[in-house]
């Protein structure tokens, strides 16, 4: 299981396990005082279970654009967007962030996924000039995320310029080089990529000038809290892009590319059957995978669980897939012996 620069160090300072693919910190303190850092003060993570991978070659833009749902022929350099690849029937394979990076591609997704969306890239590059290669080695990703982020990054000698989400600039940091990134989820979040051998001085500065050390758990969920799906969680191969309500990855001006055609003919019809929502949930707990039903029959299924721990008390929800005409706003479901009130995310 992969580990990154900053592992050895953090481990030995908290609880450790497996989160995205790699091994990693899942709480420092706990959940409680992490997921508030994070809502109201700057929380800092080892972002270690994301992966790089960079596309090069002259006809990478080409190449490229033809396999993902969005426009990655248009980006400007320095910035970035989130997208989908899927295949001939529209069903989703895997998500990414992807960057223009001047003369390549930078993608960004959970170590998880990358084997995957390696070899299925690597099927269609036929007489194409294109290359890809894992550099997941040349970069340490530390997020800082919340209210005070920017003020915690500067304390930290870290310049924080105004930044479009999904912009990056870059810039230099005790001598070395760093990426500035600017998030397009949670509201207020920073990564910083830097060279691995400066990660360790990156993470102290961080602390000392006042973020608190934040795990897997308390990242998971704030990703609850803020309603965004999780590939091989949320998002699964059988799930429509429109389903997703991640409209965000789809471009419906770029021309062709894998996919494309049901995406299109789901917009030219209409909605999708289902949706992905909020639950807000009263009882037990329901696992991932429970059915969610209304007047007896099925309407739906959870797929990702947690109970957010806010200043007010406890509060469970849930993620998951519900039918249309079951899925308005405040609509009551059940799942055994839960209740589940439909409630579009954020939570918090």
């Amino acid at each position: 299981m992969a580990a990154s620069a900053l592992t050895e160090k953090l481990t030995a300072a908290g609880a450790s396990g497996q989160y995205g693919g790699a091994e990693t910190v899942l709480r420092f303190s706990d959940s409680k005082t992490e997921f508030a850092a994070l809502l109201s003060g700057a929380g800092v993570c080892d972002l270690c279970w994301r992966a790089k991978l960079a596309i090069r070659g002259r006809d990478r833009v080409r190449w490229f654009n033809g396999m993902v749902s969005n426009n990655v022929r248009d980006l400007a350099a320095g910035r970035g967007v989130y997208s989908f690849v899927l295949n001939p029937q529209g069903r989703i394979l895997g998500d990414f962030y992807a960057w223009n990076h001047g003369e390549e591609f930078l993608v960004d997704t959970d170590l998880a996924q990358l084997p995957n969306l390696l070899a299925l890239w690597r099927k269609f590059i036929i007489m194409d000039k294109v290359e890809l290669v894992e550099v997941a080695d040349q970069f340490a990703a530390i997020g800082v995320q919340g209210p005070k982020a920017a003020e915690v990054l500067r304390a930290a000698g870290i310049q924080v310029p105004e930044l479009q989400p999904l912009e990056m600039v870059e810039s230099s940091w005790q001598q070395g080089s760093l990426t500035l990134v600017r998030a397009d989820e949670p509201k207020v979040r920073y990564e910083v990529w830097l060279t691995p051998e400066h990660a360790a001085a990156a993470w102290d500065a961080l602390v000392k000038a006042g973020a608190t050390p934040v795990g897997a758990e308390a990242i998971e969920l704030a990703r609850i809290a803020a309603g965004i799906p999780k590939y091989g969680q949320d998002i699964r191969e059988r799930d429509l892009p429109q389903e997703t309500q991640q409209e965000r990855a789809l471009n419906f001006t770029k021309g062709c590319y894998i996919g494309q055609e049901i995406v299109e003919r789901i917009r030219s019809r209409g909605n999708v059957h289902r949706m992905f929502t909020g639950l807000k949930i009263e009882g037990p707990l329901p696992a991932p995978g429970a059915k969610l039903q209304a007047d007896g029959k099925d309407v739906g299924e959870v797929t990702s669980v947690g109970v957010l721990p806010l200043a007010g008390g406890q509060l469970p929800v849930a993620l998951g897939y519900v039918r249309r005409e079951a899925g308005s706003l405040g609509s009551f479901l059940t799942a055994g012996e839960t209740k589940a009130t439909v409630q579009p995310p954020p939570f918090t």
